[in-house]
């Protein structure tokens, strides 16, 4: 290896080093004006801790959850982090070593252990109990905040001291085995989400729920998820693989569901313990099947009957959906094959970048496209023919011989992930998201604006620095939809430039403050913000 290699890999070596603690409110030094409206804390989730002992973690995503949040008062802002005292990272600490599986990083036990009677347990309840390491996002059902990632338990925390309070297991409330850690919120403040259910008696099936806002009883200290309400159930199109989904897609009156080609091997699941292989590799994208759209009806619960379809492409990320003119229209961030996942193992990212960029240049890009699909289907209407009318979008649904709507999107932008919109405009029609640049690295360089009507984009950069996922603060009484600001978290390879959350002017894009801290801070995932009148 160079020595410039050397140095790019000993730069980007944070993204894999263990994170540091901060318990105690930090006041951060800020320059520049933060809005005198803006009060409440920004709450971030992430893997911060990668090794354990002698023991290291071999995949990105299976870092043990890290959450840190900013909190926001009268112009000042305050840091701190805890690590979410989870089962596994108890165990983990008890024993120096990692001792509990993730998706990347299968672990077995000591030698002295009966490692037969580990398979045959995981076999006799098929589907192996999942980690609680809940590194991916912050939920909240009722009036609870839960650290969440995909599997059955999520783990309550406290949004202001970040205290973990105690673990949820989902299937005490409903039957699912995984769930996901992006969920929609109504005007109403009810949570909605979607499981899978594997294991149901034979009948194996994805699941749509609801958490009323009130579901909260703290005089019976019951979770919000003991008032949880199923909309609906939908079966696997294949009973031994399931869609792989990380998100889905709400309107005023439809739940989204795409079941995508990425999908779940079960019987390889159930075995992977005794064929030395990870959960992670248990998911396999078929670029020879088609991708299925579901509508639910959010009142009512029931499917729409038409089949709508499109070919086959890998999604994570929903980004906005609403309904217009007798169309639902909704837009996602897909990829033309699976190997996002596979970028983000250590030994990948620890390659020399300029090696790792030639490597990956022709692995698929995220794409930003619109799909719509049409309500109402005239049966006189001849095969063959394209339904949608509306005359912002080059999306269509074309009628087929029997009666299914094929579907071809409209892309919008490419090079952005993680989504995120004016959450007051979820489930209407809107114009700007933003998102993280991606260029052709793991690594987010940008921060990007895109305006969906013009097809233009703006953009923030800063050298040697990597901000997470945008979130968006809406001005208080705003009616324009960028009328606000944009949080971020950025670090930096660079050791002479301290991390920083940067506060940008949602309208023009430019930045008007910064809150610099005096620690270390980890690349994170995905969180939320909460206003101060609901602390």
């Amino acid at each position: 290896m160079s020595v410039r290699a050397q140095l790019q890999l000993s730069m980007l070596s944070f993204f894999w080093r263990n994170g540091v603690e901060t318990p105690e409110p930090l006041k951060a030094d800020v320059t520049g004006s933060i809005p005198p409206w803006l009060q409440g804390t920004l709450l971030r989730n992430g893997p911060g801790l990668f090794s354990v002992g002698n023991t290291s973690y071999k995949h990105w995503f299976d870092g043990m959850a890290l959450i840190h949040s900013f909190t926001f008062k009268d112009g000042e802002v305050f840091y701190r982090s805890k690590f979410l005292k989870s089962e596994t990272y108890k165990k983990n600490l008890v024993a120096n070593r990692i001792v509990v599986s993730e998706f990347g990083t299968m672990v077995y036990p000591d030698p002295c252990k009966n490692i037969f009677s580990k398979a045959f347990s995981y076999l006799m309840n098929a589907i192996p109990d999942f980690t609680d390491n809940n590194l991916i996002n912050i939920i909240r059902y009722g009036e609870d905040y839960y650290a969440s990632s995909e599997v059955n338990y999520i783990n309550q925390i406290d949004p202001m001291s970040l205290e973990t309070l105690g673990r949820t297991n989902y299937r005490n409330h409903i039957a699912i085995n995984l769930a996901t850690s992006h969920p929609h919120y109504d005007e109403e403040g009810n949570t909605y989400n979607m499981g899978t259910a594997i294991m149901n008696f034979g009948k194996p099936k994805y699941v749509i729920f609801k958490v009323p806002a009130n579901a909260t009883d703290k005089e019976k200290k019951q979770p919000a998820l003991s008032k949880v309400e199923q909309i609906c159930s939908i079966p696997f199109r294949s009973t031994l693989y399931p869609s792989y989904f990380h998100s889905f897609g709400m309107t005023e009156n439809y739940i989204i569901f795409v079941e995508q080609a990425f999908k779940l091997d079960i019987l390889k699941l159930a075995t992977a313990y005794f064929r030395d292989v990870n959960w992670g590799s248990c998911l396999k994208f078929d670029k020879d099947d088609i991708t299925l759209i579901h509508l639910v009806n959010r009142k009512t619960g029931k499917t729409v009957s038409t089949k709508y379809y499109a070919d086959p492409f890998v999604i994570f990320h929903h980004i906005n959906a609403y309904e217009e003119d007798g169309y639902v229209v909704f837009d996602l961030i897909t990829y033309q094959d699976s190997n996002l996942y596979d970028m983000f193992y250590i030994h990948n990212m620890k390659k020399d970048v300029d090696k790792f960029i030639e490597t990956n240049k022709d692995l698929s890009r995220p794409t930003c496209q619109r799909f719509v699909l049409p309500l109402n289907i005239d049966q006189e209407t001849p095969t063959e023919t394209n339904l949608v009318k509306l005359q912002d979008t080059t999306a269509t649904a074309v009628l087929k011989q029997d009666g299914s709507i094929y579907c071809t999107p409209d892309t919008i932008f490419e090079g952005l992930e993680l989504p995120r919109i004016n959450y007051k405009f979820n489930s209407k029609k809107y114009r700007y998201f933003y998102g993280t640049r991606v260029e052709w690295s793991p690594y987010p360089s940008k921060i990007a604006k895109v305006d969906i009507a013009t097809r233009t984009h703006q953009v923030w950069i800063e050298e040697e620095c990597y901000p997470s996922e945008p979130v968006f603060v809406a001005s208080p009484g705003a009616v324009e939809e960028d009328d606000g600001v944009i949080l971020s978290s950025v670090v930096s390879f660079n050791p002479q430039k301290p991390p920083f959350l940067v506060v940008l002017d949602a309208k023009s894009f430019k930045e008007i403050a910064r809150a610099t801290i005096d620690t270390a801070i980890h690349m994170d995932l995905h969180g939320l913000f909460i206003h101060e009148k609901s602390t």
